[in-house]
Formats: C-alpha cells, sequence, structure tokens
C-alpha cells in the first residue's frame, strides 16, 4: 500500500499536463508553417541552414520549422510530442537550459560541417532530446528517470541509426550533432533537477514506530 498525498498526486499530474501541452503546441506551430508554406506556395527551404555562406546562418532559427513533405514532417511530429513531453515533465530545470542550447548548438553545428545543400526539418532537436533523456536517465538512475528512459528508448532508440551517413536527402549531420550535444548536456546537467521523491509504504511507517518506542528492560 502507498503512501502518497493528494497534492503530490496533483501537482504531479499538473506538470505532466503543461509538458504535454507545450510539447504539442511546438508540433502544432510545425504544422501551421508548413500549411502556410503550401498555401503561399512559396519555397521556404532558402531559409534552412547552408553550411559556411553568411545567408544560411538565417537558417539555425528557421530551419526547426521547415520541412521538405507532409511525410517529413509527420515523421518528425510524434517523437517531438512523445520525447518533448518526457523531458519536460522529467526534467524541468534542466529543460530550461538544453532546449536552447540543443536548438542553436545543433543548428550551428550543422553551419560548420556539414555537406553543401539546404539542411531543414526538427530532426536534430528530436535526436537531441532523444539521447538526453535516454542518458540522463542512465546517470541519475532513479526509479522515475529510468522508466522514462526505458519508455522514449523503447519508442524510438531504432532513430539512433540516423547518425550513420545513408541516403543523400537525409541530413545525418543534424541528427549526429543533435545527439551529441544532447549526451554533452546530459552529463553537464544531471544534477541540475532534484531527486524525485522516494515513495513510502505502509510497513515502513510501522518499522519506525516500532524502533521508537521504548521497551521495557528485562532483567
Amino acid at each position: 500500500m502507498d503512501i502518497q498525498t493528494p497534492s503530490g498526486n496533483t501537482s504531479d499530474t499538473r506538470r505532466f499536463r503543461i509538458a504535454f501541452i507545450v510539447a504539442f503546441s511546438f508540433a502544432l506551430l510545425l504544422w501551421v508553417f508548413h500549411l502556410v508554406e503550401y498555401l503561399s506556395e512559396f519555397d521556404f527551404t532558402q531559409f534552412g541552414i547552408y553550411p559556411r555562406r553568411a545567408l544560411g546562418l538565417v537558417g539555425i532559427l528557421c530551419a526547426p520549422f521547415i520541412h521538405a513533405s507532409v511525410s517529413h514532417l509527420f515523421a518528425n511530429t510524434p517523437p517531438l510530442i512523445v520525447i518533448g513531453t518526457m523531458l519536460l515533465y522529467g526534467y524541468p530545470r534542466a529543460s530550461k537550459v538544453f532546449l536552447p542550447i540543443v536548438y542553436l548548438g545543433s543548428g550551428f553545428s550543422v553551419w560548420l560541417f556539414a555537406r553543401e545543400a539546404y539542411h531543414i526539418g526538427a530532426s536534430g532537436l528530436a535526436f537531441g532530446m532523444l539521447l538526453f533523456v535516454f542518458t540522463i536517465g542512465a546517470l541519475r538512475w532513479e526509479r522515475r528517470t529510468i522508466a522514462i528512459s526505458l519508455l522514449v528508448f523503447f519508442l524510438y532508440g531504432g532513430m539512433i541509426s540516423g547518425v550513420i551517413p545513408g541516403a543523400r536527402e537525409i541530413s545525418f549531420e543534424s541528427h549526429l550533432s543533435g545527439a551529441l550535444i544532447g549526451i554533452l548536456l546530459a552529463f553537464l546537467l544531471r544534477h541540475l533537477d532534484p531527486e524525485s521523491p522516494r515513495k513510502q509504504y505502509s510497513w515502513e511507517h510501522e518499522e519506525t514506530e516500532s524502533d521508537d518506542y521504548d521497551w521495557p528492560d528485562r532483567n
């Protein structure tokens, strides 16, 4: 039988709901951008990251919102929502530092080192979140963090193969840079969030009461 206060349950549920809303809203924003591109019949690809060109720097901010097709966007949407929710829910403090760094850092890495072509899409961000959540869970080794890591890895662990060069039209550089930044930041930010409170069981309270009882001396 678990001992847990109602306020703790309410706070936990509220935090999860907010995390989901934020992650879902970001994914929805990507669809709005793609819809605007489709209706305007204007190619947003030119606002992607083009390595080592001054104008390509604009893509560091814009590229995650630009997708080549509906299938490209659809492939990124579920991991952004699921992993994003787990990240914001499990590591609210670390995520405030992690997200802007992986967003800008993965884009800048692509601008510095990637092939000369337009690099677009939010997959670098998704890979960063995936490796961050999995790595930090292994480092902290708490019940909740391990559960989050295993869930995310079970659902999207297959994405990791995307860091290996494959099809020419796929930016493995974005995947790789996001993944490396995610792993690095997991090591640096692993202590930023407090440890999850350990559940207490009824028998533990009984043991404590028994230990505190002043037993009579026996001669």
